[in-house]
C-alpha cells in the first residue's frame, strides 16, 4: 500500500533480515528496541512511525517504547505521526458486551498492562512533543498461515457453550491497511477498534477452522477442567470475554474489510472434500 507513496524504513533486529527487508522495497535500518545505544542510528526520524513491537514477556512496564520514544526525542527531525498496534485486552473482561473505544481500560492480565502502560508513555511523549499519536486496538490476528491448527491436531479443549467467551479477530491484510490509513487520516490521541465484523465465541472459532480443515472439532470442557488442561497463555484469553465495535475505524479511518469474517478467508483457503475411497472392482 505504501510503495510508491512514501520511503518506507524498516527496524530490524539483525543482519540476516536486511535482504527480506530490501525485496520489499524497504530501506532496512539494523537497530534493537532493547538495546538503547543502537537505537543512535534513529538520528533523523521519518514523518510517521509505526510501532508494532510487543512488550518484553515479564515486568509492568514496556522499556521497548521507553527506549523507542527516548531515542526519537532525541532526533534532529522529530516524526509527526505515531502509529502504535495496541492490543484490545487493555479493555478487560467485559462480559460479552459490545465494546467501542469509550469503554474505559481495565486490563486484567500482566500482558495487557504492559500495552496501557504503553500506550499512557506514548499519549505523554505525543502530548509534549506535538506529534499526531493513533492506537490501533487490535484482537486476535489471523491469515492463511495464522490459523490454530496446532491446537486442533492436538486436541486442545475449548470452553462448553455455557461458559464460552466472545473473541473478536481481524485479518492480518486488514490490520496492515488500517496501520496504513491511520499514518494519513488518524485523529491525534485517538484509539481505534480494529476488528472485522464477526462475533464469535470462541468455541464457535476453532469448530469453524476444525472443519475446513476436516479436523475433530475440539473437546468442550468446563472452566474448572480448562484450568486443568489448558496452558496458561491460552487460559487467559478464555477468562475475558467481548464483542468489539470497530464502527469508529470505518468512519474516520476510511477503513473498509477486505475479509469481514474469517468464514471468508476459510472459504477461499478450504481444502476439497474428503472423498471415501471406494475398492476396485475384483
Amino acid at each position: 500500500m505504501m510503495r510508491g507513496r512514501a520511503r518506507v524504513y524498516g527496524l530490524v533486529r539483525r543482519t540476516d533480515g536486511v535482504a527480506r527487508l530490501r525485496g520489499r522495497g524497504i530501506v532496512p535500518i539494523v537497530a534493537d528496541l532493547d538495546d538503547f545505544a543502537s537505537l543512535r542510528r534513529l538520528s533523523l526520524a521519518p514523518f510517521a512511525v509505526l510501532h508494532c513491537a510487543p512488550p518484553p514477556p515479564d515486568g509492568r512496564d514496556d522499556p521497548r517504547t521507553r527506549k523507542l520514544v527516548a531515542a526519537l526525542s532525541r532526533a534532529r527531525i522529530i516524526p509527526r505521526r505515531l502509529v502504535y498496534i495496541s492490543t484490545s485486552g487493555v479493555y478487560g473482561d467485559c462480559a460479552g458486551a459490545r465494546v467501542d473505544e469509550t469503554r474505559p481500560r481495565r486490563a486484567q492480565t500482566p500482558r495487557a498492562r504492559r500495552r496501557v502502560a504503553a500506550e499512557d508513555r506514548l499519549r505523554g511523549w505525543a502530548a509534549r512533543n506535538a506529534v499526531t499519536l493513533t492506537l490501533l486496538r487490535a484482537p486476535g490476528i489471523y491469515s492463511e498461515s495464522r490459523l490454530p491448527l496446532d491446537r486442533l491436531r492436538q486436541g486442545t479443549p475449548v470452553l462448553a457453550p455455557d461458559a464460552d467467551v466472545f473473541t473478536s479477530h481481524v485479518h492480518a491484510d486488514d490490520l496492515a491497511r488500517a496501520a496504513v490509513l491511520a499514518i494519513f487520516h488518524g485523529l491525534p490521541n485517538r484509539a481505534y477498534n480494529v476488528n472485522d465484523d464477526a462475533q464469535l465465541p470462541m468455541g464457535a472459532w476453532f469448530d469453524a477452522v476444525a472443519d475446513t480443515f476436516h479436523l475433530p472439532r475440539p473437546p468442550r470442557v468446563s472452566w474448572e477442567e480448562a484450568e486443568q488442561r489448558i496452558a496458561p497463555l491460552l487460559l487467559s484469553f478464555m477468562s475475558e470475554s467481548r464483542r468489539l465495535v470497530n464502527d469508529r475505524a470505518k468512519r474516520e479511518l476510511r477503513w473498509r474489510l477486505a475479509w469481514p469474517t474469517p468464514q471468508d478467508l476459510l472459504a477461499k483457503v478450504a481444502p476439497p472434500p474428503l472423498t471415501r475411497q471406494l475398492p476396485l472392482p475384483l
